[in-house]
């Protein structure tokens, strides 16, 4: 198959939907697909062109045998309604006008969100003619609408009636959870026409560690402690003010630090509000690149994955539960509904109410004294997710739907 999908994130960006869409893709062209990706010059989070790159009209380049295609976007940090706003829809125009400059396809794939890269792949498909793919792995606008980002309830009206078109008229849609496909469903599409394709874990990236981690541990100054570790973006969805929360309740524990590595719209208050409570068993680092993130999990005793308090997160899966799994850390799981569940199939970790500093501190505590029952968690989780959750399984059965949707 010739496959052009859109995706507003791609490698070298380091977040869930770039990693998702790099390894399906790379999947796909070791199984003999052409594959075109068009996406925007990486510039995620912090609305910084990546060093080696220019925000150019548009250009070419090959990774692992994808072929991808980087247009000029109005480039911003994620952080900022209007601002974000302009950034997506300048993209799915960019998309568009590109059309005309791509070979012919058998299939068109976009992801949302961004939800406007997600709408774009309607009219990119019906210029190249071609069957539409549309994937959600967020529920827009019900996650922005869920932390606040928008209150206008016209803008929520119309952003609800552009996500019930795409719904309708996409060939086919793809989500990531079971609660997701009910949720669309419920909107009066045909569960036939949705499929359930979960996150997983790259296991060539993701394994054992093998690596000693203590360089890294003495080079960040958390060399001989219980390390509870935070990966991924720090945004409103992720209420991170309980890590710290918890880290001041346990400040007298000198062998636990807490450590957080990312970035994201809150990254500076989280930094503003650790300094504040003088926290110095909290260490903060900035992205990393996504080959020394296994090194990360490797130094962590725990991994805390967590979200806000909300209805909308109960139908949410973290991408980091795989992960965590596959490199053998037990997790402490601030997410309610699916993930939960997910958790206790997989016998990998402990669950605590979302936002809730004092259960996450005692969590914490319970598992620096009882080592035994970390390795028992770990060992389970990284069993799991490599029967149920691995990449290139996962991009096989999208393969698979593809062919069946372009009869």
């Amino acid at each position: 198959m010739r496959i052009l999908f859109l995706s507003h994130y791609f490698p070298p960006e380091v977040n869930a939907p770039a990693s998702r869409t790099y390894e399906h893709c790379r999947q796909w062209v070791k199984d003999g697909h052409k594959v075109t990706v068009v996406t925007c010059v990486p510039n995620h989070p912090q609305g910084t062109v990546y060093e080696g790159y220019r925000n150019k009209l548009i250009q070419w380049e090959n990774q692992d045998g994808i072929s991808v295609v980087r247009l000029w976007t109005y480039v911003t940090a994620n952080e900022g309604f209007l601002k974000r706003t302009v950034n997506y829809i300048s993209f799915m125009f960019a998309a568009i006008l590109s059309v005309p400059f791509l070979p012919g396809y058998d299939i068109t794939i976009s992801t949302s969100p961004q939800f406007f890269n997600g709408l774009a792949g309607y009219v990119v498909s019906r210029l190249k003619r071609t069957p539409w793919i549309l994937e959600i792995r967020d529920l827009w606008p019900d996650s922005i609408v869920a932390v606040g980002a928008i209150t206008n309830r016209t803008i929520i009206g119309l952003l609800e009636a552009l996500e019930l078109f795409a719904y309708r008229r996409a060939d086919h849609i793809v989500v990531v959870t079971d609660s997701f496909k009910t949720t669309i469903q419920a909107k009066g599409i045909g569960k036939q026409k949705i499929t359930v394709i979960k996150n997983g874990v790259d296991s060539s990236l993701y394994s054992r560690p093998t690596v000693d981690p203590a360089s890294l541990a003495a080079q960040i100054g958390v060399e001989g402690k219980f390390v509870a570790s935070y990966m991924g973006t720090h945004g409103m969805a992720h209420h991170l003010e309980t890590v710290l929360e918890a880290a001041f309740a346990l400040r007298e524990w000198r062998d636990i630090v807490f450590l957080l590595v990312g970035s994201g719209a809150e990254r500076e208050r989280l930094l503003s509000m650790k300094d504040s409570m003088n926290l110095s068993n909290v260490v903060m680092l900035d992205q990393q690149p996504k080959t020394a993130m296994p090194h990360f999990w490797s130094l962590s005793s725990v991994s805390l994955i967590l979200l806000r308090k909300s209805e909308l997160f109960k139908t949410v899966i973290p991408s980091k539960i795989f992960e965590s799994m596959a490199m053998e850390r037990p997790i402490i799981l601030g997410v309610e509904g699916e993930s939960r569940e997910l958790l206790r199939c997989a016998e990998a970790g402990v669950s605590i109410e979302p936002e809730n500093a004092k259960e996450l501190a005692d969590q914490v505590l319970n598992l620096y004294q009882n080592p035994r029952r970390c390795q028992e968690l770990g060992s389970n989780g990284r069993k799991y997710v490599l029967e149920n959750f691995d990449r290139l399984i996962l991009a096989k059965r999208f393969a698979d739907l593809m062919q069946i949707v372009c009869k």
